[in-house]
C-alpha cells in the first residue's frame, strides 16, 4: 500500500499513535555482516546505558521501581518493552544509538510492525521516528499512583544509585 504523509499519519492514529512522527524513506536493500548480532548486543547495552538522560520519560511509563532502576542502570530490559530501529538494518539503517528507540512491545511495537508491513509493496515508505529515545503515546503519559511525585521519587532513586549515594 503506497501511503503519503497524511495517510501515514491517519493510519498511525487508527493504531492509537496519532502523536508518532514519521519520516519518508526509500528502502535500500542491504546485507548484514556475519557479526551483526554481536555488534547489536553491544549496542543494545550501550543504548540502555544511554537512557540515563531519559529518566522523566521512563518514569512516565509507570514501571515498578526495580524494573525502572534496572532499565536506567543499563542492566536489563523489562518485560513488554522493545528496542526498535528507526530505519531497519536490512533497509540501510545504521547500527547506531541514534537509530534506536524504546517503546512498549504491546501495543506499540506490534502496531508499528503492522504499519510497516502494510507498506511492504510501496516504493517509498513512512517509518516511525519519535522525537526522543523513549516513545509512549501522550494519551497514556502520566505518573504512577503518586502522581507527579512518582516521577520525582524514581528520578531521585536512579540518580542516587548511579552516583553511588544510595537512598539518602
Amino acid at each position: 500500500m503506497q501511503l503519503n504523509e497524511h495517510s501515514a499519519q491517519e493510519r498511525l492514529a487508527a493504531l492509537g499513535m496519532d502523536d508518532m512522527p514519521v519520516i519518508e524513506y526509500t528502502p535500500q536493500k542491504c546485507s548484514l555482516s556475519q557479526d551483526w548480532f554481536k555488534k547489536y548486543s553491544v549496542l543494545r547495552h550501550e543504548f540502555l546505558e544511554s537512557l540515563t538522560d531519559s529518566f522523566e520519560d521512563i518514569a512516565f511509563m509507570n514501571l515498578p521501581q526495580e524494573d525502572f532502576m534496572n532499565l536506567v542502570m543499563g542492566q536489563s530490559l523489562p518485560e513488554n518493552l522493545s528496542i526498535r530501529f528507526r530505519i531497519p538494518l536490512l533497509w540501510g539503517g545504521e547500527l547506531d544509538i541514534s537509530n534506536m528507540f524504546l517503546c512498549w512491545t504491546f501495543p506499540h511495537s506490534y502496531n508499528l510492525d503492522r504499519f510497516i508491513i502494510e507498506q511492504s509493496d510501496a516504493r517509498t515508505i513512512y517509518l516511525p521516528n519519535p522525537e526522543r529515545k523513549v516513545y509512549f503515546t501522550s494519551h497514556i503519559g502520566g505518573g504512577g499512583d503518586g502522581g507527579n511525585a512518582t516521577s520525582d521519587r524514581l528520578t531521585q532513586a536512579a540518580f542516587n544509585a548511579i552516583s553511588g549515594r544510595g537512598n539518602e
